[in-house]
C-alpha cells in the first residue's frame, strides 16, 4: 500500500459493476467488485448468476434486465419463473420495498393456479380452456391457469362458477408483470406468451437522493454510504466529505500538502530503520494488514480510545485485541502487535476485515480496526460452546456467512495483484458485522505467493489443527496451495452445518469419520438430513448445498477439490446440478491411487441428491 496514493474506497467505489449484457452497474448498487460502503441497503447488491445480474428482496431472487439511472426505475423478473412456470416452490411476488411502484412502472397482476380439479366436472370448461398451460417439476407434468380477466370481464353466473372452481385449486402465486404484456396474454393465453410476460419482466423505482449523488459526482467524487449511519457520503480522492468534495485547487492543496508530509515520514522511518535493527518497518505492517487508508495515532491516543487497555476481547493472531472508541464514537477493535514477518499486500473488499489506522511508537505498534458487534463466528456454534443467547445461527445466515467468507477468500486468491493465501480460515478468524456480514480477519500465517504460483513451498506446517488441509502436514498429499485454503474453508461449513468438528484432536480415528459418514448417508435421495433447525424446504435445500458442497472442498486430494471461484459457482447455483462427491479418506495415498482413478476418470457417473445423473464438477 502506498500513502502517496487515491483513498482506496475512492477506487473501490470507481468501479463499476460487470455482469452479463448488464455493464457500468454504479451506486446505488453494490456487490462484487463494488465493496458495501459504495451502494445502499442490502436489497442493492448484485450477485452475478451465470451471467444474470440479480437482486434479493424479501428473501426473493430477481434478475435485473435493465437500470435506468435517470428516472431510477429498476425493470426486473422472477428468476424462479425465468426458464420453468412451475418452479420447485411456489411463491408470490411480495412487497418489494424499499423501491415503489410508480406511474412510470405500469404493473398489474398475473395469477396462476395450479392443482385444479377436472375442468369437465364443472360448467366453465369452455371458458376455462383458453386460459390452460401446462408446465414440468420435478419430472412431472402439471397442468396450470393463468387468470388474466377482471371480475367485471364475466357475466354474475359465470363469475360465480370461476371463483368456486378457482377455490378449489391447491395453489395459485401472484406474479407483476408488465400491464402490456398482460394485454398480450389476453389475446393469446400460450405456454410461450406467458413465458414472455414474465421474462418482460416489470420496473419499479429506487427512492430519490435529492441530487445528493449527482452534485457528489459532478464534484469528481464517488457516491456512497456510511455504513454505521446509514447516511450519504461521497468519497473523494483524498478523504470523504458529506456532500461533494472541495474545489480544485483547495483539493490540490490539500492533496500535495499531505503527499509531501506523508512522504517526508517514510523518509524519516526508512532512516530510523537504518539506525536500529529492531524498529519495523511502517510500510510493512500496514500493507500486511491494511485495507483502507489509515490514520496513525498516537500511543496516548490508543490508550484514551481503549480506557487504558480495559476491556480485552480477545487473543489474536500475534497480539492482543481490546476493544475502544474513536472519538466520533465508532466502536474499534485495537491489536497490540507482538511482531511482523514476511511482506503484505494490500486488501480492500466487503468481506475483509477493514483497517482504521494504526499506532507506531518504537517498540509499541497496533494496528485499529473496524469493530465487529456480533463477533467471531465461533460464538454461534455449538461444538465452540455457543449459548442460547448467540447460536446456532439461521439456515439463511449461515449461507450468507458461507457464502461471504468464500468470496472474501476469492478475493484473495485472484482479486489481488498478489495471489495470498491465509492459511488459517477458522471459526475464530471469520468475524461478523451488524448485519451477519462475514469479514475474513487475522492475517497472521498469511503467505504471498509471487506470478500466482500453483504451488507453494514451504517450510513447517501452518494453521489450527481441525482446519488444516492434509498435504499442510503431509507432502505425500500433494503440494500446498490455493486449495488448502479451500479445504480450511470446506472445514469451517461443514462445521456450521453439523454444529461440530469432526477432525478434533481429541477424538479418535472412528469417531472422526462417523459423524461425515452420517451425513453423507442422509444426501442419498429420499431421506431427510435431520438436522436441528431445518423447517422449510428452502432450509433443506440450502443445508443440502453446504454439506454437497464442503465435502467436495476437504477431498483429500488437493486436485479433486474445487477453486474458491468454483465453490460460490455451486452455492449460487442448482441444487439439482450438485453432483454427491466421495468420501475423504484419512490415509495418506499411494503413488498411483486407484481411487482417483475411479472417482473422477471421465468414464464416472456423478449422482446428485435427488439421484439424478449429473455432470463432475
Amino acid at each position: 500500500m502506498s500513502f502517496c496514493a487515491d483513498d482506496p474506497r475512492y477506487l473501490n467505489c470507481s468501479s463499476t459493476i460487470q455482469c452479463g449484457d448488464l455493464q457500468g452497474i454504479s451506486y446505488p448498487f453494490w456487490g462484487l467488485n463494488r465493496a458495501r460502503y459504495c451502494g445502499l441497503s442490502p436489497e442493492f447488491q448484485i450477485t452475478c448468476n451465470k451471467s444474470a445480474p440479480t437482486i434479493t428482496i424479501t428473501n426473493q431472487n430477481f434478475r435485473v434486465l435493465h437500470i435506468n439511472n435517470a428516472s431510477r426505475v429498476l425493470t426486473v423478473a422472477r428468476s424462479a419463473y425465468w426458464y420453468n412456470l412451475c418452479p420447485q416452490y411456489l411463491h408470490n411476488t411480495s412487497q418489494v420495498a424499499p423501491f415503489a411502484y410508480t406511474s412510470d412502472t405500469v404493473t398489474d397482476n398475473l395469477t396462476l393456479y395450479y392443482g385444479c380439479p377436472s375442468i369437465s366436472s364443472i360448467n366453465v370448461g369452455s371458458m376455462m380452456e383458453s386460459s390452460r398451460f401446462t408446465c414440468t417439476t420435478n419430472q412431472s407434468s402439471i397442468v396450470g391457469y393463468v387468470l388474466v380477466k377482471k371480475a367485471g370481464d364475466f357475466t354474475s353466473a359465470n363469475l360465480t362458477s370461476i371463483r368456486d372452481y378457482f377455490g378449489a385449486c391447491n395453489t395459485s402465486v401472484i406474479i407483476l408483470v408488465n400491464l402490456s404484456a398482460i394485454q398480450d396474454i389476453e389475446a393469446n393465453v400460450t405456454l410461450d406468451a406467458l413465458k414472455a410476460a414474465i421474462k418482460q419482466g416489470f420496473g419499479m423505482q429506487w427512492p430519490d437522493d435529492d441530487g445528493l449523488c449527482q452534485k457528489c459526482l459532478k464534484s469528481g467524487g464517488q457516491c456512497g454510504q456510511v455504513q454505521n449511519s446509514g447516511e450519504f457520503t461521497c468519497y473523494c480522492r483524498e478523504r470523504s466529505h458529506s456532500s461533494s468534495c472541495p474545489a480544485f485547487l483547495a483539493a490540490l492543496t490539500v492533496s500535495m500538502t499531505t503527499v509531501l508530509l506523508i512522504c517526508f515520514i517514510r523518509k524519516t522511518n526508512l532512516f530510523k530503520k537504518e539506525r536500529s535493527e529492531n524498529h519495523c518497518d511502517v510500510d510493512e505492517v500496514m500493507r500486511n494488514h491494511g485495507s483502507l487508508v489509515p490514520r496513525r495515532y498516537k500511543y496516548t491516543d490508543v490508550k484514551k480510545m481503549t480506557n487504558s487497555l480495559s476491556v480485552n476481547v480477545g487473543q489474536g493472531g500475534y497480539g492482543v485485541v481490546y476493544k475502544g472508541k474513536l472519538k466520533d464514537g465508532r466502536p474499534v477493535a485495537v491489536k497490540f502487535l507482538k511482531e511482523s514477518k514476511g511482506n503484505g499486500e494490500e486488501t480492500a473488499h466487503v468481506n475483509i476485515v477493514a483497517l482504521l489506522g494504526f499506532c507506531y511508537e518504537k517498540n509499541r505498534r497496533a494496528l485499529i480496526y473496524e469493530y465487529m458487534p456480533n463477533g467471531s463466528l465461533d460464538k454461534y456454534l455449538p461444538s465452540q460452546g455457543a449459548s442460547s443467547a448467540t447460536g446456532p445461527l439461521e439456515w439463511k445466515i449461515s449461507y450468507k456467512v458461507a457464502l461471504g467468507v468464500a468470496r472474501g477468500l476469492e478475493y484473495l486468491h485472484r482479486g489481488c495483484s498478489t495471489r495470498i493465501l491465509h492459511f488459517d480460515i477458522k471459526p475464530q478468524n471469520i468475524l461478523l458485522d451488524q448485519d451477519f456480514v462475514p469479514k475474513i480477519s487475522d492475517f497472521g500465517l498469511a503467505k504471498l505467493c509471487k506470478g500466482r504460483e500453483s504451488v507453494v513451498s514451504m517450510l513447517g506446517t501452518r494453521g489450527t489443527l481441525g482446519y488444516i488441509a492434509p498435504e499442510l502436514i503431509s507432502r505425500n498429499f500433494g503440494g500446498v496451495s490455493h486449495k488448502s485454503d479451500v479445504y480450511s474453508y470446506g472445514m469451517l461449513v461443514l462445521e456450521m452445518v453439523g454444529g461440530r468438528n469432526n477432525y478434533d484432536a481429541q477424538l479418535s480415528k472412528g469417531s472422526q469419520m462417523y459423524f461425515l459418514e452420517l451425513v453423507y448417508r442422509h444426501l442419498e435421495p429420499d431421506k431427510g438430513l435431520q438436522l436441528r433447525g431445518i423447517n422449510t424446504p428452502e432450509e433443506e435445500e440450502t443445508a443440502r448445498k453446504m454439506i454437497i458442497v464442503s465435502i467436495w472442498c476437504i477431498q483429500t486430494n488437493p486436485s479433486n477439490r474445487p477453486s474458491i471461484s468454483k465453490v460460490i459457482e455451486m452455492l449460487e447455483g442448482s441444487l439439482d446440478l450438485l453432483p454427491i462427491p466421495p468420501i475423504p479418506y484419512l490415509t495418506s495415498p499411494p503413488v498411483s491411487p486407484k481411487h482417483f482413478e475411479t472417482t473422477t476418470s471421465s468414464s464416472s457417473v456423478f449422482i446428485n441428491s435427488k439421484g439424478q445423473e449429473v455432470d463432475k464438477l
